[in-house]
């Protein structure tokens, strides 16, 4: 008995457990995670509210960009405006010179004007363009350089010239006066004594000159290189609208400056199309009319937007309409822009940034900063862009002499092409994508293999040269690819031939430095931009089909026995520098940009001017045609890019 009542098992408790240190770790834990999930609700709240903040303000800024454009178009109509009555003023201002001058010498009232130079006569058309800032030229200064400091000079210098006008006006005034009476006062002496006329004139003579000789000669930054003196106008001037460069001058084709000989000096003469002999200086088609006015144009022969219009030459039939579709907006100088092989993309290069744009929606779909060679406050402004044929790279030319080759859909960098010795201001790729061909400030040209990486030397070392800086500005690869082109600064031309690295040819004609060429589709024909102001087409179909003995001859440093390529057609139309052509996938169109802000359309096989399109406030520093056809590309100064289309109506 006692066994069974002692052996029984132990009762366990039927309570509830007693706190240990476990279950209260564990509740200190649900609490900490309670805390964090209200503070991440707490940050996500927040969040939202911070992006609604940005948005917001993203949308306020577009809405003062916006206001800021629509003040500076109402600017530069106001300037515009002020230069019409400037002109005319100045016009009024030679007129009564002309007269104090013959009633001086004595001679009838309504003799010519002598020359006058003055800002009425040669002053821009509207707003004053900013520093040519040019794709592989010359150094952008960064954005502080486009506009204010150059307006804020030239609002200064505009000042000064009114205060001159005035004085200038109010002596004039009283020595007309006092030139009536000296001149009845003579007419009396003379009737009485008959005095030698030269003996009464000479010491106004002396006055004349010494007015002439203390009225200053005004600046331009329209004409580039410096004032250059133009005839008074004879008729009445036509209203030059918001960016208009003022009418074409046919005598001289463009005004004496840098690289630019005088009238009278040679002219080179080269077979045209019809087999005529053509000055090199003269235009081969059909130019727009001197006197045109475009807010007087008939309406068929005008098409204008909000911001932009276009002029149809009406000395030719209307054959083109052409639109605006996007307006890119930019963080600085749009220096390059390079459509895809597609149609479907287009890429732009400003400073440190290379921007990859959908065609179709102007939205921005790609972006790569190259800050590598420059701190984040300072400028590299990439000078060109090029996209590789399948579409796949982008490769990009910058001031720091290096050539990157980027994947785009990993967004990583594939090759660096380094060998340069200054900046690198122009690229093109072969058909093939094999190759890749890149112009440089360094006198050279050089051809890349995208497999291997090697590279081959194109060096300009020619002992004729007509200058010492012979700097690549343009370089374009043939079709066939078979040979390069290139443009530069000692305003030559040259081939080479791919395979061998041996120059064939030299182009010469232009009277200023070379900033643009470009192949025609069948690479029979290559089209140059120059500084010169016009553009040449060249016919090297020779180079095609007999190029081996014109090779033979280049290497052996004979002289070329072969008929040269020659100048076929001159494009003459453009009032400052072409700095980009553009030949159009068909080979109907040449296209080119100017400093001038204009854009013309160009008959490629009669050099007729088509059309002109205004559109941006500065430099058109590069262009491009779609291959897929009827899309125009323009980067400029003012800080966009722009997409256009154009259809044969």
């Amino acid at each position: 008995m006692t066994s069974t009542i002692y052996n029984h098992r132990s009762l366990q408790p039927t309570g509830p457990p007693t706190q240990g240190p476990g279950q209260h770790t564990h509740a200190r834990l649900n609490e900490s995670f309670d805390n964090i999930r209200q503070e991440f609700e707490v940050l996500t709240s927040d969040m939202g509210l911070l992006r609604n903040q940005r948005d917001e303000y993203e949308s306020k800024v577009t809405s003062q960009i916006n206001e800021l454009n629509i003040i500076r178009q109402s600017l530069y109509e106001l300037e515009s405006q002020h230069g019409k009555i400037r002109q005319q003023y100045e016009e009024e201002l030679s007129r009564l010179r002309a007269e104090l001058h013959a009633a001086r010498q004595g001679l009838p009232g309504g003799a010519p004007p002598h020359p006058t130079v003055g800002p009425g006569t040669i002053g821009p058309s509207g707003p004053p363009a900013g520093p040519p800032t040019v794709s592989g030229i010359q150094p952008a200064t960064g954005p502080a350089s486009y506009p204010d400091p150059y307006y804020t000079r030239e609002r200064d210098r505009d000042r000064d010239r009114d205060r001159e006008r005035d004085k200038d006006r109010e002596r004039l005034e009283r020595d007309r006066e006092r030139e009536l009476r000296d001149r009845e006062r003579d007419q009396r002496d003379r009737e009485r004594e008959r005095p030698p006329v030269e003996s009464s004139r000479d010491p106004k003579r002396i006055k004349t000159e010494r007015m002439k000789s203390d009225r200053p000669d005004h600046y331009s930054p329209s004409l580039g290189a410096g004032p250059t003196k133009l005839p008074a106008p004879s008729g009445p001037t036509a209203y030059q609208g918001p960016g208009l460069p003022p009418p074409p001058s046919v005598h001289p084709p463009y005004a004496p400056g840098p690289g630019n000989p005088p009238p009278g000096g040679p002219i080179e003469s080269t077979p045209g199309a019809s087999g005529a002999l053509i000055p090199a200086g003269s235009a081969s088609g059909s130019q727009f009319p001197d006197n045109l006015d475009p807010h007087n144009v008939p309406p068929e022969f005008k098409k204008e937007g909000a911001d932009w219009f276009a002029v149809f030459n009406p000395k030719v039939k209307r054959v083109l309409d052409v639109s605006l579709v996007h307006t890119l907006m930019h963080e600085s100088v749009v220096c390059c822009v390079r459509f895809s092989a597609d149609g479907k993309y287009l890429a732009t290069g400003c400073n440190r940034t290379a921007q990859i744009y959908d065609t179709k929606t102007g939205q921005k779909t790609w972006s790569c900063l190259s800050t590598e060679s420059a701190g984040k406050a300072g400028d590299l402004y990439i000078r060109s862009v090029c996209f590789s044929p399948d579409g796949k790279f982008l490769a990009t030319g910058a001031e720091d002499k290096q050539i990157r080759i980027w994947d785009i859909a990993k967004k990583r960098i594939r090759n660096v092409f380094d060998g340069h010795q200054q900046e690198i201001y122009s690229l093109d790729f072969s058909l093939d994508g094999r190759l890749i061909v890149s112009g440089s400030g360094d006198k050279t040209a050089r051809i890349w293999d995208m497999v291997d990486g090697s590279s081959k030397v194109l060096n300009i070392n020619d002992p004729d040269s007509l200058n010492n800086d012979a700097g690549v500005t343009s370089v374009a690869i043939s079709p066939n690819g078979q040979l390069v082109a290139a443009g530069s600064l000692d305003t030559v031309v040259r081939i080479w031939d791919v395979t061998t690295g041996l120059l064939v040819e030299r182009l010469r004609g232009h009277r200023d430095s070379v900033y643009s060429v470009a192949f025609t589709p069948d690479g029979k024909g290559l089209v140059s931009g120059s500084l010169d102001k016009t553009l040449k087409y060249w016919d090297v179909s020779g180079l095609l089909a007999g190029g081996g003995k014109r090779k033979d001859g280049a290497a052996n440093g004979k002289k070329d026995l072969e008929k040269p390529s020659q100048c076929t057609m001159n494009f003459v139309g453009h009032t400052d520098y072409v700095l980009s052509v553009a030949v159009s996938h068909d080979g109907q169109w040449v296209v080119s940009g100017s400093k001038d802000r204009g854009v013309q359309f160009w008959e490629a096989h009669s050099a007729n001017a088509q059309c002109m399109l205004q559109g941006h406030k500065n430099s058109v520093i590069s262009i491009d045609l779609s291959p897929a056809g009827n899309v125009l590309a323009t980067g400029s100064g003012d800080w966009q890019a722009r997409i256009w289309s154009y259809q044969t109506v």
